[in-house]
C-alpha cells in the first residue's frame, strides 16, 4: 500500500489539551457557554432581520449571511471538540477529519472575503448615499454573496487537497483539538515548502487583500464623515461603521497572527487558545458588538421579543 495513507486512513488522533486534563474540563465549559450565546444571539439577528421591514436592506442582507456563517461556522467544530475535550478517546475518523479539514477552510475564506464586502456596503452607503440602493440593488448583493461562497469553496479544495496528498507515513498525531489545515502539514514526512508557500500566496489573496479593501473604503468613510456638519449623521455612521471595524480588527488580528507568518512563530499552546478565541468566542461576540452599537437592531429584537411573549401568553391562556 501507499505510504501516504497506510495509518491515516483509519482515523487521526487529536491531541488538543490532553497534557492539561483540568484545563480540558474548564474549557469544555468555556465552550458550551460561548457556543449557546453564538447560537442564541446570531439566530436572534437573523429572526429580527427578517421579520422586520425596516431591515429589508443590503447592509442586514449582509449581517445575516455573516449570522448564518457564524452558526455553521461554529457548528461544524464544537460538537467534535467537546467530544474531544470531555472524553479519553481522541480519535477522529479519516473521513471526519477531511469533512472538517475543507469546511473550516470553506467557512473562514468566506468571512475573510465578506467582511471585505460588507465595507464596501458601507463606503457606498456613506461616500455615495443618493445612489446607494441603486447601486446596492439586491440582485448585486446576492451576486457578491455568490461569489464570496464560490471563491472561498475554490481555495478550500486547491489548499485541503494538496495538503491531504502529502504523504504521511502512517503519522496520525495531530497536535490540535481540530482537523486544522498547519496542524495536517506538520505531520507529513516530506519537506513541505512547496506548500507552505502555496498556503501562504493564497492567505496573502484571500486575507490579506480583502484586509487592503477595507482599509481603503474606510479611509474614504473617514473622510466622507469628518465632512458631515450635522452631528446625529456623524455618530449614526461611526456607531454602525464601529461596529464592523470592531469585528474587522479582532478577526484579522487574530488570522494574520496565526496564519501570515513564515515558519509559524507562534507556540503550540498559544495557537491552540488563539484558534479557540477566532472559532469560538469571536463569532459569539458578531451579535453582541452589532446590537450594542446599532438602535435599530436593538428595536428590532426589542420587537421580536414582544412578539415571543404574546405567542407564549396565548397559547398559556388557551
Amino acid at each position: 500500500m501507499d505510504q501516504r495513507n497506510c495509518t491515516s486512513l483509519h482515523g487521526f488522533i487529536l491531541l488538543g489539551f490532553s497534557d492539561h486534563p483540568k484545563l480540558e474540563m474548564v474549557l469544555s465549559g468555556v465552550v458550551i457557554v460561548f457556543y449557546l450565546i453564538t447560537l442564541v444571539g446570531n439566530t436572534a439577528i437573523i429572526l429580527a432581520s427578517l421579520l422586520d421591514s425596516h431591515l429589508h436592506t443590503p447592509m442586514y442582507f449582509f449581517l445575516r449571511n455573516l449570522s448564518l456563517l457564524d452558526l455553521c461556522f461554529t457548528t461544524s467544530i464544537v460538537p467534535q471538540m467537546l467530544v474531544n475535550l470531555w472524553g479519553h478517546d481522541k480519535t477522529i475518523s479519516y473521513v471526519g477529519c477531511v469533512i472538517q479539514l475543507y469546511v473550516y477552510m470553506w467557512f473562514g475564506s468566506i468571512e475573510c472575503l465578506l467582511l471585505a464586502v460588507m465595507s464596501y456596503d458601507r463606503f457606498t452607503a456613506i461616500c455615495k448615499p443618493l445612489h446607494y440602493l441603486v447601486i446596492m440593488n439586491p440582485h448585486l448583493c446576492l451576486k457578491m454573496v455568490i461569489t464570496v461562497w464560490s471563491i472561498s469553496l475554490a481555495n478550500s479544495l486547491v489548499l485541503c487537497t494538496l495538503t491531504l496528498n502529502l504523504p504521511r507515513c502512517g503519522n496520525n498525531l495531530l497536535d490540535h483539538f481540530l482537523c486544522e489545515l498547519p496542524a495536517m502539514v506538520k505531520i507529513a514526512c516530506i519537506d513541505t515548502t512547496a506548500v507552505e508557500m502555496s498556503v501562504f500566496a493564497l492567505g496573502i489573496v484571500i486575507v490579506l487583500t480583502p484586509l487592503i479593501l477595507i482599509l481603503i473604503s474606510y479611509g474614504y468613510i473617514a473622510k466622507a464623515v469628518l465632512r458631515m456638519k450635522p452631528k446625529a449623521g456623524q455618530r449614526k455612521a461611526v456607531n454602525t461603521c464601529g461596529s464592523h471595524l470592531t469585528v474587522v480588527s479582532i478577526f484579522y488580528g487574530t488570522i494574520i497572527y496565526l496564519y501570515l507568518q513564515p515558519g509559524n512563530n507562534a507556540s503550540k499552546e498559544q495557537g491552540k487558545f488563539l484558534t479557540l478565541f477566532y472559532t469560538i468566542i469571536t463569532p459569539s461576540l458578531n451579535p453582541l458588538i452589532y446590537t450594542l452599537r446599532n438602535k435599530d437592531m436593538k428595536d428590532a429584537l426589542k420587537k421580536l421579543m414582544r412578539v415571543k411573549f404574546t405567542t407564549l401568553k396565548r397559547n398559556w391562556k388557551s
